[in-house]
């Protein structure tokens, strides 16, 4: 039997979406990524979604790729870094990924009106991703590089 004076939890406060992170939702939704290492056997093939998360705080992106024969899975939490002291999130837009092999890797991204660049740990890194949006937003060409290697790659939304 259940008192009239038993507590209920409340639902927890909604937040707004971060403005900062509009441009993610250009991201949203699921891709289809084919692309080719550099080197007669380099075929890169997957899926790639995206999600918003924590209220639009968050963009999580899920990876299931083939790269040359290695399955690569992982998740992406995308959003802008802020310490619990701090009086206002980070400007810049960072992620953490982390994958079935153990990787725990840092990048910073740029969604702009017609290209997204994501950089390796820092902005400027040698290693980092150019791409252009089509111009119907549901396709993305673009170059992987880092040092000593490269791979062109075009995602294509499927959903």
């Amino acid at each position: 039997m259940i008192s009239n004076d038993t507590p209920t939890l409340a639902p927890p406060p909604a937040t707004a979406p971060d403005p900062a992170l509009g441009r993610l939702g250009r991201l949203v939704g699921a891709w289809r990524l084919v692309g080719r290492e550099s080197g007669p056997d380099g075929e890169i093939r997957g899926r790639l979604t995206f999600e918003w998360g924590a209220g639009g705080r968050f963009l999580v992106q899920r990876v299931d790729i083939d790269d040359i024969g290695r399955r690569v899975t992982g998740i992406e939490i995308i959003g802008r870094a802020s310490a619990p002291d701090a009086d206002a999130p980070s400007r810049g837009v960072v992620s953490r990924f982390y994958d079935n092999a153990g990787n725990a890797l840092t990048y910073v991204y740029d969604v702009g009106d017609d290209a997204l660049t994501i950089w390796g740990g820092y902005v400027g890194s040698p290693a980092n991703f150019t791409g252009r949006f089509g111009d119907d937003g549901n396709r993305i060409t673009g170059r992987w590089v880092w040092p000593g290697g490269r791979y062109e790659a075009t995602l294509t939304r499927i959903g």
